[in-house]
């Protein structure tokens, strides 16, 4: 009898111990599971106007975009809207799929339609993934082939380590970006459709007798902060990419894995005030070294090559320059060569700063800017506050590549970015 009872106890206890070391196993693979999908912490903070970093933390680290993947969306809205195609007012269908979206929602209802400004609006406040879809379906033809061209278009732009699945950013482990690619997003909207920003800096949205208000719980708190996208989905945690302007000169940051929305909040103030002070300790820095040089006989004037001309802001004033749709001072004489992109190397609040910093980018790279037009482009940024906008205009995508690659080696400042003036010049020229 009692070894009757003493193998069923054994037994027993085998069981049991098969029992724990299951849950044991399960509860490891759980927390291996979770962890692998924990939010990553990245952050990064760039002078807008020339797109050096001020500061980078993880800033090519892949993690979930979450809703600052309609970033995105809104860009490649923005563009159907500037070719014609479609207009503020174009009514777009709601389809089942789109309906079924889980939230952040609109609540649109299957066989209706939304216009096209009431989406834009409801992306940039609601952050409403139904309206996301909406926008996917009616620019792409499926959700699937819009998030292909969303990642095409990332590519295109330079983010290259991006990659969409969907137009919302809802949960899908293959879509994947960085803080640097978000940064280089945000850049590419402000040079690329400032005249849309304005929807970002939208603290409400009223839709159908209902008021829907911007997640973006800096805007307008922090001094200067005018926009643009919050994220959140479980696995990436509090994203914000956010962007603010202080006495003329305005700094992007970006942040990924924020543990609560306040934590994240307090943390992007911190670094945009990074942002700030380092641009203006570098400004200074940098100021004092141009007019160094200016002031130095080792330079000679004038020093650019035959192709390339400078237009002074005398120049504009006077009329002899001429000015076209996107602002750009062109030349009075034809460009040796029209190329469809440009660089940008500086913004300066003095046009002998911003002409300095031509010359010294002229006489780092004599061949690769020859055929390029040195531009100043003059920006009021508010009443008498003017900004010189140090270019090269009229160069081919590798020459531009190559000449801020080559800049960036020797400490100057510079971003690639589409020649504004190429279609007007094409259409001028046809």
């Amino acid at each position: 009898m009692a070894h009757k009872y003493s193998k069923a106890r054994f037994v027993a206890l085998r069981l049991a111990i098969s029992v724990s070391a299951i849950l044991l196993l399960s509860a490891v693979i759980l927390l291996a599971g979770t962890k692998s999908s924990q939010a990553g912490y990245a952050s990064i903070v760039l002078d807008a106007d020339t797109g050096e970093v001020l500061r980078s933390r993880n800033a090519d680290t892949r993690n979930y975009p979450a809703s600052l993947t309609k970033l995105m969306t809104l860009y490649m809205l923005f563009e159907k809207i500037d070719s014609g195609e479609i207009n503020m007012k174009t009514q777009l269908p709601v389809s089942k799929r789109a309906a079924g979206q889980p939230a952040s929602k609109l609540g649109l209802k299957r066989g209706t339609t939304i216009t096209v400004h009431q989406t834009i609006m409801a992306l940039a406040t609601k952050s409403a993934n139904d309206a996301a879809t909406v926008i996917a379906e009616a620019v792409g033809g499926t959700e699937w082939e819009f998030a292909g061209a969303m990642t095409n278009k990332a590519r295109s732009l330079g983010m290259k380590r991006t990659r969409f699945r969907n137009a919302s950013g809802l949960p899908n482990r293959k879509q994947l970006s960085s803080a640097r690619d978000m940064s280089i997003l945000a850049m590419a909207i402000l040079r690329d459709f400032p005249h849309y920003y304005k929807f970002f800096s939208a603290e409400k949205f009223i839709f159908k007798g209902k008021t829907h208000r911007t997640h973006n719980n800096l805007l307008n708190r922090y001094p200067g902060m005018d926009g643009i996208k919050t994220g959140y989905i479980r696995a990436s945690g509090f994203n914000l990419v956010a962007s603010a302007v202080r006495n003329g000169r305005r700094v992007i940051a970006v942040v990924f894995g924020g543990k609560t929305a306040k934590s994240r909040d307090s943390h992007m103030v911190k670094l945009l005030n990074i942002g700030f002070e380092r641009m203006a300790q570098r400004d200074i820095h940098r100021g004092d070294q141009q007019f160094a040089v200016l002031n130095s006989r080792k330079i000679p004037t004038p020093v650019f090559k035959p192709g390339t001309q400078m237009i002074k802001f005398a120049e504009v004033t006077s009329g002899r320059a001429k000015k076209s749709a996107s602002g750009i001072y062109l030349p009075t004489r034809p460009r040796p060569t029209i190329g469809q992109w440009a660089i940008q190397i500086g913004a300066y609040r003095s046009v002998s700063a911003a002409e300095v910093a031509l010359r010294e980018a002229s006489q780092r790279l004599p061949v690769l800017l020859d055929n390029a037009s040195a531009a100043l482009i003059p920006v009021e940024v508010k009443r008498g506050d003017i900004l010189y906008r140090a270019r090269f205009l009229g160069l081919h995508k590798g020459e531009a590549t190559q000449a801020c690659r080559s800049l960036k080696a020797v400490t100057i400042p510079c971003a690639v970015m589409p020649n504004p003036d190429y279609r007007l010049a094409q259409s001028n020229a046809s």
